[in-house]
């Protein structure tokens, strides 16, 4: 009789946890914290107190801070650490991960420099893998309480998605496949910069049809870049474009959203990500969408608005002020 397969997810934030959590109710699951406390918290006390609260993770949830034995262990590697530690984490395992391991990203960044998607460094760190994303529009709060929930696997190769639908699916998380790697990736990426033109807008109190204005203006870039990149546009109009979206750009909860609240506020941007206390990945990344959009020649004014904020070269207030200046087109034009 085969033994079930090990999930092993490395980082110990918010979603690594909770999604440790999900699969740890389907099979045997390994949480790699880097922070020996935080491990010994999760493993003895079924918590993880700075991220989650009083919540109440599965008794069975292993959790570790030696990186070779969490490495040593997957039959799945969940990389739940922020993009730009991504590459250092996995240098230090690139050698212990035994072949043909299929490897989830739940990062939602770029790397600094290189501005690769997170499945795109994995797959440079440990090649001939199988790399694909789990991603949606998950609050981890919610989803840690058993709310219900939906998220995307996606993998160039859908039997493998196929495969690891199971492992992090409950009667109240809905787990879908895609093969467009790319769009779902970008969805994820472009999203939490929309998310602090939207806590901008909440922070200024702009009003609501200026925050639907943002957040359906906002899809519009991030299908017309995805496109030219490559992408399916339907895909944004999916679980990981739209969907991630709404709940980052409306959840209180979401980093993002809180950041650009922080900066509408007054606080410097320094300010800002001491009070979140927590990664805001859109602040690393609005430079280098930027930086793509220029590169294929795709206009992105929310994103560029956004980007001269987190710089400190605009308000916020003068960034709206900004928007407004931009000259409608057709909006039936994506691209």
């Amino acid at each position: 009789m085969a033994r079930p397969v090990r999930v092993v997810v490395l980082g110990s934030g918010s979603w690594g946890t909770t999604v440790a959590g999900l699969s740890a109710r389907n099979t045997p699951t390994l949480l790699w914290s880097r922070n020996p406390d935080t491990a010994r918290e999760i493993d003895e006390e079924h918590r993880n107190t700075r991220y989650l609260g009083e919540r109440t993770l599965p008794a069975n949830l292993r959790a570790t801070s030696d990186l070779l034995e969490a490495a040593h262990e997957a039959d799945v590697l969940v990389v739940g650490v922020p993009s730009h530690a991504v590459r250092a984490t996995l240098a230090e395992i690139s050698n212990e991960v035994r072949a043909w391991v299929p490897i989830l990203s739940l990062a939602k960044g770029l790397e600094p420099g290189t501005r690769l998607r997170p499945t795109e460094v994995i797959g440079e760190c440990l090649p001939g893998h199988p790399v694909g994303l789990l991603a949606g529009p998950n609050i981890a709060g919610e989803v840690a309480d058993g709310m219900a929930a939906a998220a995307v696997v996606a993998t160039a190769d859908e039997r493998v998605a196929a495969a690891l639908q199971p492992l992090f699916a409950s009667k109240v998380f809905r787990v879908y496949r895609n093969t467009d790697v790319l769009g779902c990736e970008l969805g994820g990426v472009l999203k939490n910069i929309v998310a602090i033109a939207a806590g901008m807008a909440e922070g200024l109190r702009v009003g609501d049809n200026t925050r639907a204005m943002v957040l359906t203006r906002g899809l519009a870039e991030m299908t017309r870049l995805g496109e030219v990149m490559g992408a399916n546009p339907r895909t944004f109009a999916g679980l990981t474009g739209m969907g991630d979206l709404i709940a980052t750009c409306t959840s209180p909860a979401s980093r993002n959203r809180r950041i650009g609240e922080a900066l509408a506020s007054g606080l410097t941007l320094d300010e800002a990500v001491a009070r979140l206390g927590q990664v805001a990945e859109g602040v690393k990344t609005a430079p280098t969408v930027m930086e793509l959009a220029r590169e294929h020649d795709v206009e992105m004014p929310i994103a560029a608005e956004v980007e001269a904020v987190v710089a400190g070269r605009r308000s916020p207030a003068d960034a709206y002020r900004g928007l407004r200046r931009v000259t409608p087109g057709n909006e039936e034009d994506v691209v």
